[in-house]
């Protein structure tokens, strides 16, 4: 199996996201007109196959919201976006999205239809789901980035196909409006403060993009809460950085203006510690946004029992 492609090549940008003193902010940054933001899934690789794990066992929990035709003006948009925005073997063949990568197409009303060299197991993963939601699992079969529909009005997400978050359940989100899907997190009064504003500024023809990133001792894509519960850290200050993995998340809009509505996308990499944490400039900078951390956002993000270890081994590496 294809190990996963190296951070540096997912559109993430360091310098811009590894920022102290860290804060829970929106971060949204100007995207440049040509820049690529959706990137074709190898039907080889890692992603893909925690990706067909996932909607083969777990679909109603990775595929949610709005069904069938509801969904099908902001797909079918955005596939007609794809080519630019990385992803030209995602076409739009009048009413049916077709994906080179797997060999598969689906129409608006969720009817499969094999193409050339068509990908055994996508297609009996497909042939599985509700016709509704096939085109979600089509999306999610050929892209790497999760997905998420946002909607201008109202400010909420009307619909997603998420088979990697990071510690969160799509179920409980969908839905729900902006303010109330950032609750939980903490030191989030900015975020609360610019929900709306922002729903509404993705949705307009400029592109938006931001960056997330955590330290985790879990070395999957898959941290869906209820199937894969937080791993503990391990007692000893070697074993924490022995198993520290680098996660992070290329977030961008591809906006659809017409609808008042924007494709939220999100590019999940992970790759132990020290793969990422390559120069001595950069392990300062981690380590300066590491420490000035508070400590709810810590627990939020699973790092108390870690910090310790993890800042020395920054500090050391630093001084290289």
């Amino acid at each position: 199996m294809h190990e996963p492609a190296p951070a540096e090549n997912d559109g993430f940008d360091f310098e811009a996201a590894v920022v102290a003193p860290f804060r829970m902010r929106p971060g949204l940054r100007r995207l440049a007109p040509l820049r690529r933001v959706l990137h074709e899934l190898d039907p080889r690789g890692a992603v893909f196959a925690e990706k067909l794990g996932v909607l083969a066992e777990h679909a109603d929990a990775a595929l949610v919201g709005l069904e069938g035709s509801a969904a099908w003006p902001a797909l079918r948009d955005f596939v007609a976006q794809a080519a630019d925005a990385g992803a030209p073997g995602l076409q739009l063949d009048g009413e049916r999205v077709r994906a080179a990568s797997i060999g598969w197409g689906v129409d608006a009303a969720g009817a499969l239809e094999a193409g050339v060299k068509p990908h055994a197991a996508a297609g009996r993963c497909l042939a599985a789901l509700p016709p509704a939601r096939r085109l979600a699992g089509l999306l999610a079969l050929t892209l790497h980035e999760d997905l998420a529909l946002v909607e201008g009005r109202g400010a909420t997400m009307s619909w997603m196909a998420v088979c990697l978050p990071s510690h969160w359940s799509p179920a409980e989100k969908v839905g729900r409006p902006f303010a109330a899907v950032h609750h939980p997190v903490p030191d989030n009064a900015t975020l609360i403060a610019a929900a709306e504003h922002l729903c509404r500024l993705v949705c307009e023809p400029q592109r938006w993009e931001r960056f997330v990133w955590n330290l985790t001792p879990h070395a999957g894509f898959d941290q869906h809460p209820q199937r894969h519960p937080r791993m503990p850290w391990p007692r000893d200050a070697a074993g924490v950085v022995a198993q520290a993995h680098w996660r992070t998340e290329h977030q961008s809009f591809v906006p659809l203006p017409a609808l008042k509505q924007a494709m939220f996308t999100i590019h999940v990499e992970v790759v132990p510690l020290a793969r990422a944490i390559t120069t001595p400039a950069r392990a300062a900078r981690l380590h300066a946004a590491l420490a000035s951390m508070s400590d709810p956002v810590l627990a939020y993000r699973g790092l108390v029992d870690a910090r310790a270890a993890l800042l020395d081994w920054l500090a050391a590496r630093a001084a290289r």
